[in-house]
């Protein structure tokens, strides 16, 4: 038995994500004593930035990946994240494998700041009409908040993010607290002004909303779309755990930060009905650390906080903590994508465009919205972007010589393309458990995972292509042609489920408040808390519950309520 040591704190965090690092801020900067625990290892801003600044010809492999590169990565191999870039920032597939009942991508960052490093940084709200679909359509259980809860949360973490974008006044896309937006360029601008009026304003496109700066904040420099966000900023353009929420918790004097930190069980005391401590498992040396608090914030993202769940089994509840509802692990849910529609753009020859903005346009849900029906439930919104074919155009027609340099020296046709992302409905059959037959590289069991997208995802997905073909054909765009390159779930990398919220403990595992119904001073604010998926990037809505639960917990703690 190896030595256990015992430190105390107010507060301990599981994770320091996007939700972890905001609930150390939140914590902190209510004067709580805060232990932030990571798994991986620890990531310095600016200084651990190691490829922020370089160029395509500094790196060995021109940033693509190695035969070595795909053996060692067996998961990650599978789509776009696997590159010589950031591959340090991506967790080892072989370290921490799992368990594919049926295909299920899932990519991770095991590092201090998690994936905020390497995120899409688009930010959009839900809306009455997604936190009311389950309770109108009869699909899963009711989500126990409305938009009205959560929109100044919303607002508040807005702010201090920094979310840029523009006001469009669309009831199924609220709108925020934007710093300006960065402009569409000749083409997007265009296209969107065609699709007003094909579709007699009922279509919109506008910039994406994204986690970029184009306005300075105190500590954090203003964007300069270079695009190589997921390199890590120096100037802190984007939001990140460690350009946005850790320096401030930092700054309190009340935040330690443990790397190297595997919470493996949570310690639950039958008397109290609370958790009164986690057990970690240090990463390096193997030895058995315990650490107690008054409460708990589980924030190491939707599938790990679930299994720490699961991993707290007590007599009482021996499929886990939070497990008395039969539905922890259950209705596992992501965004299903890769398909949509691109053309080529005339009569902009012309115009050209500055840098690399780092969000393209947005085209919010239209389908089952106002008289709209469709054979499907929910809806779809459209991702994409307009530019210009660049050099290498060149050198499949001309190869070299002359005529190659006068060619690449002039920039390409304009064409312009959008992907669909689509909502996928719970379903309890969509699931995640421990599999105890296989083991990472610490001795802990693994999850299993049997998860996929069913009929009406699968309806939904010939819309996702026809609908922007059409729209594309109706503004005037040429030689359109569709795409779908296949899909997997965990592919969006916006897992969410297992751990749901709800208004009754016999159907879900967390209440309002984020709270696990078993044990009241646990609170899960990732994306495993997530009822629904609707059809927007979900973590601007990781980050309000986040603050929103941090606020309640400790309001709670002053009262003695915990």
């Amino acid at each position: 038995m190896q030595d256990t040591q015992t430190t105390a704190y107010d507060a301990i965090v599981v994770g320091s994500g996007i939700s972890g690092g905001w609930a150390a801020k939140e914590l902190t900067e209510k004067g709580l004593k805060v232990l932030l625990l990571e798994r991986g290892r620890n990531v310095e801003h600016i200084k651990d930035y190691t490829n922020a600044t370089k160029g395509p010809w500094e790196y060995p492999h021109r940033g693509g990946r190695t035969q070595q590169m795909i053996a060692d990565y067996p998961v990650l191999k599978r789509d776009y994240p696997l590159n010589e870039k950031n591959l340090d920032w991506w967790a080892s597939d072989k370290d921490s494998p799992y368990t594919e009942v049926k295909r299920f991508d899932w990519y991770r960052g095991y590092q201090v700041g998690g994936r905020s490093l390497m995120w899409g940084r688009q930010s959009y709200r839900f809306s009455d009409i997604d936190f009311e679909a389950n309770l109108k359509e009869g699909i899963a259980v009711d989500w126990p908040i409305r938009y009205r809860e959560i929109a100044p949360w919303y607002s508040y973490v807005e702010k201090h993010a920094g979310i840029q974008g523009t006001k469009q006044n669309l009831p199924q896309l609220p709108d925020g607290e934007f710093l300006p937006g960065f402009p569409l360029n000749c083409g997007e601008q265009h296209v969107s002004d065609q699709l007003k009026k094909a579709y007699k304003g009922k279509r919109h496109l506008f910039i994406g909303r994204s986690a970029n700066l184009t306005q300075p904040l105190p500590g954090r420099g203003q964007c300069q779309t270079r695009n190589a966000c997921w390199l890590g900023c120096p100037l802190g353009g984007y939001f990140s755990t460690q350009s946005s929420t850790l320096p401030p918790a930092m700054a309190t004097g009340n935040l330690t930060l443990r790397p190297h930190s595997i919470v493996h069980e949570l310690v639950y005391d039958k008397d109290s009905k609370r958790v009164k401590a986690v057990r970690v498992q240090d990463a390096l040396t193997n030895e058995t650390l315990e650490f107690t608090a008054k409460i708990f914030f589980l924030c190491a993202s939707t599938l790990n906080s679930t299994w720490l769940l699961m991993r707290s089994a007590t007599d009482i509840w021996p499929g886990g903590l939070g497990s008395a509802s039969g539905e922890l692990g259950h209705n596992l849910m992501d965004h299903h994508f890769r398909l949509g529609a691109s053309g080529r753009l005339e009569g902009f020859d012309d115009q050209y465009y500055y840098g690399g903005r780092p969000s393209g346009f947005y085209i919010p849900r239209f389908t089952n919205l106002f008289g709209d029906k469709r054979p499907y439930l929910r809806g779809f919104g459209y991702q994409g972007s307009a530019s210009r074919a660049g050099w290498g155009r060149a050198v499949a027609e001309l190869g070299i010589g002359g005529a190659f340099k006068d060619e690449a020296a002039q920039p390409g046709q304009w064409s312009i393309g959008a992907t669909a992302f689509g909502e996928m409905l719970p379903d309890h059959s969509n699931m995640v458990s421990l599999d105890d037959t296989k083991k990472d590289k610490w001795g802990l069991p693994v999850l299993k995972i049997d998860c996929e997208i069913k009929e009406n995802e699968q309806l939904m997905r010939k819309d996702m292509t026809v609908e922007m073909a059409e729209m594309l054909e109706a503004a005037g765009v040429k030689d359109v042609r569709t795409y779908d390159n296949g899909y997997a779930p965990g592919m969006g990398i916006h897992e969410m489920g297992t751990a749901r919220m709800g208004r009754d403990p016999k159907t879900s595992v967390l209440n309002k408040h984020n709270q696990v119904w078993d044990a009241l001073n646990v609170f899960v604010t990732d994306g495993s808390c997530m009822t629904s998926s609707a059809a927007v990037n979900p973590s601007l809505t990781y980050m309000a519950l986040t603050a929103r639960a941090a606020d309640f917990a400790v309001t709670a703690l002053k009262r003695r309520d915990l």
